[in-house]
């Protein structure tokens, strides 16, 4: 259904040095055009809802549960911006796995990929509410994770050692995490689904140029 929905182009098949006739032409699908959603629509929590992937949950499903039809796969790929959907969609263990053997060969389970820092409270309130000394997730390097790690408590500065702030993340779990965030879609509310399609079908038209033919068709290689 997605690929009916494309405008086509005309397409000469002789080097344009060639002289050529409408003969010498082919009619193709604009596999190129790329349709890619704003990251500012995802602020509009009325529009979509969030939704958990499950293992082994597929696209076609998702789209069949939600729009009454498996082929409107497409719209949670674009509303998603899944360039990819074959690796974009979260994997199955077994795929994490072996794509991780592959990448990282020995190194993949005692790697590590990076380091990142730990959630690390003052002992400070303010408003009810703890003070981070140390926000956590950010990602540091080694340098950080061997060094002593000083902060104020409200009193005095206490100082520690940095891996007790920090940790080193192996290259397995490190793709294993990567794959857990793509557990998260976004899918696109029911009420609004109408107007997305019809607003999919007007972008897909092309305007006046001098390759224009017809709202849905233009010259290319000339």
């Amino acid at each position: 259904m997605y690929f009916s929905q494309l405008p086509n182009v005309s397409y000469d098949t002789k080097p344009t040095s060639y002289p050529f006739s409408e003969s010498d032409r082919i009619i193709v699908k604009n596999f190129f055009r790329r349709y890619e959603m704003s990251s500012d629509a995802f602020g509009y929590a009325t529009f979509y809802n969030k939704y958990a992937v499950n293992e082994g949950l597929r696209i076609e499903t998702i789209a069949d549960r939600y729009y009454g039809k498996p082929t409107y796969d497409w719209v949670i790929i674009l509303t998603n911006n899944l360039i990819n959907p074959q690796f974009s969609w979260p994997l199955n263990d077994y795929t994490v796995r072996k794509i991780a053997e592959d990448k990282y060969g020995d190194d993949t389970y005692s790697g590590v990929h990076h380091y990142e820092t730990i959630e690390t409270k003052s002992g400070q309130t303010i408003g009810g509410k703890p003070v981070l000394a140390l926000e956590g997730g950010i990602r540091v390097d080694k340098n950080f994770y061997d060094s002593p790690f000083t902060y104020w408590n409200g009193t005095q500065n206490i100082t520690v050692a940095g891996n007790t702030v920090s940790k080193s993340v192996l290259n397995f779990d490190h793709e294993v995490t990567e794959n857990e965030k793509k557990r998260d879609i976004y899918i696109l509310k029911k009420r609004y689904f109408n107007r997305f399609i019809e607003e999919f079908k007007k972008r897909s038209l092309y305007s006046q140029s001098s390759d224009f033919i017809t709202k849905r068709l233009k010259k290319t290689g000339v």
